[in-house]
């Protein structure tokens, strides 16, 4: 028995059907990976930003394995969510993350250990992951997370600029850790932190409705 060819409106309903189906998964699941990863970069970042500050040791450096270890760690520990069926769509967006996570992460390792060096990491952690930001949102078609990628994407470009040049203003003097620090942080709460929580706030709205 053959299977019966579908037509471009059964095609069309079939897609919008898995779209729907993971926006439906994200809603139920909320911000919390988002908000989970987000803080985990933020708290990360300050981590660095301080302990750089007060040592002006390079090893403070390795504090940015911080990251995985906490977001991986409240992922675990997170209450399990109804997983429904996975669809091609999740898929899609399952793969994207993989191997920008794995690329992100390879290329820290690389900086932190010396073995890449002579780029900003941090401008190129902030390109990968608007990309997959931005990516994820156009499959789903959610806006909020398409809007925070893009405005990653656009702080991104200050975030180079200022890369190894004190800013003075008024003899006062900003430094370039100071700088590049501060946008990595404004990057990932315009990317994670801002669409996870409109994430939360819709669903408590869709809980409240049922």
């Amino acid at each position: 028995m053959q299977d019966k060819p579908l037509n471009e409106k059964e095609s069309l309903e079939i897609i919008t059907r898995m779209i729907q189906n993971t926006q439906q998964k994200l809603e139920r699941g909320a911000g919390a990976p988002m908000l989970i990863w987000g803080y985990a970069t933020i708290f990360t970042t300050m981590s660095v930003w301080i302990t750089l500050r007060i040592t002006l040791n390079y090893l403070s450096q390795y504090l940015w394995l911080l990251i995985p270890v906490i977001g991986i760690t409240c992922m675990l520990l997170r209450k399990k969510q109804p997983k429904g069926v996975r669809t091609y769509v999740d898929k899609v967006i399952g793969y994207i993350w993989i191997v920008l996570g794995v690329v992100g992460f390879l290329l820290s390792i690389g900086t932190i250990s010396g073995v890449i060096w002579g780029f900003n990491i941090l401008f190129i952690i902030i390109i990968i992951m608007g990309i997959g930001t931005i990516l994820t949102g156009l499959v789903i078609e959610y806006k909020p997370m398409i809007a925070g990628g893009v405005i990653g994407l656009i702080i991104s470009v200050p975030h180079q600029l200022f890369y190894g040049h004190d800013i003075v203003i008024s003899n006062f003097k900003i430094s370039s850790y100071d700088t590049i620090f501060l946008t990595f942080i404004l990057a990932f709460v315009a990317m994670y932190i801002i669409p996870g929580h409109i994430l939360n706030h819709k669903a408590k709205k869709a809980c409240l409705k049922n």
